[in-house]
């Protein structure tokens, strides 16, 4: 992989809303090389050669939960080119989704940790929260980005 490649991502990541309308996020592994390591984040991940972003995500909530959500599921909330928050002088193509209606014992999480929090609390665990999962957290709720 060259030095480019590292620091341009193409991602998808999902607001997971369970019955009660509780955001379903992922504690991050703490391991160097991925980003926001042991943040709270979104599921979701890099998109493969020729995937469409749609089918990226039906993948990576697949592999990181073990449960099989149908590509109707999910809502595009939205798109974004430009710097990557995540990491210092990267820049990013992300596409965000929203999926609602899932139970939460119904998950078998591959990589990091469930973690579930009403949208009261969100600003209680700002300061845990990824940057870009931050980010889109705030436009789902108050449809306007954080300010940095």
């Amino acid at each position: 992989m060259n030095k480019e490649s590292l620091r341009h991502r193409e991602t998808t990541g999902v607001i997971i809303l369970d019955s009660f309308g509780r955001f379903l996020l992922q504690q991050r592994d703490d391991l160097i090389g991925i980003a926001s390591p042991g943040k709270i984040g979104l599921f979701g991940g890099h998109r493969e050669s020729g995937e469409t972003p749609l089918e990226c995500i039906v993948r990576e909530v697949h592999e990181e939960t073990g449960f099989f959500i149908p590509p109707e599921r999910f809502e595009h909330l939205g798109s974004f080119d430009g710097a990557d928050i995540d990491i210092e002088g990267g820049t990013l193509r992300g596409h965000l989704f929203v999926v609602r209606d899932i139970h939460a014992n119904a998950l078998v999480i591959t990589e990091g940790a469930l973690v579930i929090v009403d949208p009261a609390d969100v600003s209680r665990i700002g300061p845990r929260l990824a940057p870009t999962a931050q980010a889109a957290l705030d436009i789902f709720l108050n449809g306007i980005p954080t300010k940095s």
